[in-house]
């Protein structure tokens, strides 16, 4: 059974960065397809980027038009670890986020619905 972890929010001044980690425990995720998802105060839950399996390095990501330039997502299956890299945080861009994971598929995807593993969240604050 896989357990996801996320880590490294916190508050960030508008136009600063922050890297976010999602670590996973219990069985290899380098096959899983994995996303970040981020919900608002009073918004429905939003799909910010995704990314592919890979048997190698790096893997193929995909991201949401509001994001698209200024965040990057990366995994290291050796640490078994996703990552999302936001720069030019914008304060819209303040809201819990959640690392998810697509057992048994490797393809990256925005639907949410096609995710079956999701960790707990961790918070992000950006401030004029």
């Amino acid at each position: 059974q896989v357990q996801l972890r996320e880590s490294g929010g916190g508050l960030v001044q508008a136009g600063g960065s922050l890297r976010l980690s999602c670590a996973a425990s219990g069985r290899s995720v380098r096959w899983y397809g994995m996303g970040w998802f981020r919900q608002a105060p009073g918004k429905e839950r939003e799909f910010v980027a995704a990314i592919s399996g890979s048997g190698g390095s790096g893997g193929s990501g995909i991201y949401a038009d509001s994001v698209k330039g200024r965040f990057t997502v990366s995994r290291d299956n050796t640490k078994n670890t996703m990552y999302l890299q936001m720069n030019s945080l914008k304060l819209e861009d303040t809201a819990d986020y959640y690392c998810a994971a697509r057992s048994a598929h490797f393809t990256a995807t925005n639907d949410i619905d096609a995710y079956d593993l999701w960790g707990q969240g961790t918070q992000v604050t950006v401030s004029s």
